[in-house]
């Protein structure tokens, strides 16, 4: 019996300090995001509001007054910027990922381990997210100026609000390819611009996947090499509303940790 109630004593003060924190997430990574929150509330009992969405925009709403707490940006300059801007904690920010990108079709064969089909042209529409909001889509647009075929490719894209929704466009057919994140066609893709409360069963990923099988869960994709494109550094900041919210600072330290660094990992990012 003592035991048990010092077991109760002890998590008490766990109950009554748990939180819940509003987190803006870059589209590409509220799947593991989902499933690094499990992780976070098992340990520490916070809970996550996750709002996913195109970066840019997160900064727009921030500066118009948004009530989140936590950005985990798409690159690392948007964090730099809140914090120059007195919208963000000067030294909070971090890289939580480094993002790959990838060309993907909800088609089987259809992308080759090359990317000719880009060169070929025998498609009518590639999808990509808005380059003056999202890093994915600057990076797409970076390739398509490397191969030499902006010119020849640029009547065909159909540009997205955020790389979730260049993701949905691709499978829903409505472009027969699109520049997406790895982790959007290796596991769970996110779908579109969210509001997900942490509450039942998260995307999870595929197993196996920290290995990086060469087929997507649907379709085919080309892992785009990294020298075609700068280094997508996805960046984490404490925001000013989240500044003295002891829940937004465990969340960000969490992320530093083995068990949040695994999931990363598994879903196809680098750190």
């Amino acid at each position: 019996m003592r035991r048990l109630a010092a077991a109760i004593g002890l998590a008490l003060p766990l109950a009554a300090q748990a939180d819940v924190v509003q987190v803006a997430v870059a589209a590409n990574f509220v799947g593991p995001l989902a499933r690094i929150a499990e992780g976070f509330q098992a340990t520490t009992g916070h809970r996550l509001t996750i709002i996913a969405g195109a970066t840019g925009k997160f900064y727009s709403q921030i500066a118009a007054g948004a009530p989140f707490e936590v950005l985990l940006a798409a690159d690392d300059q948007t964090p730099k910027k809140l914090i120059a801007d007195g919208l963000a904690v000067a030294g909070s920010n971090f890289t939580y990922a480094i993002g790959v990108l990838v060309l993907w079709s909800a088609t089987p064969g259809y992308v080759d381990d090359q990317g000719a089909v880009l060169a070929a042209g025998r498609f009518n529409k590639l999808a990509i997210a808005n380059p003056k909001l999202a890093p994915y889509g600057r990076a797409g647009m970076e390739v398509l100026k490397a191969r030499g075929l902006s010119a020849v490719v640029t009547p065909k894209l159909v540009t997205a609000e955020s790389i979730g929704q260049a993701y949905q466009f691709v499978a829903t057919g409505n472009a027969e390819l699109g520049f997406v994140a790895l982790s959007q066609v290796l596991g769970a893709g996110p779908s579109q611009a969210q509001k997900r409360p942490l509450g039942g069963p998260a995307p999870t990923a595929p197993a196996g996947l920290a290995a990086l099988p060469g087929k997507a869960e649907v379709g085919s994709f080309w892992r785009v090499p990294a020298a075609l494109y700068g280094e997508i550094r996805q960046d984490a900041v404490l925001l000013k509303a989240g500044e003295k919210k002891v829940a937004a600072a465990a969340l960000l330290a969490y992320l530093k940790s083995a068990p949040a660094k695994a999931v990363i990992q598994a879903w196809g990012y680098g750190l």
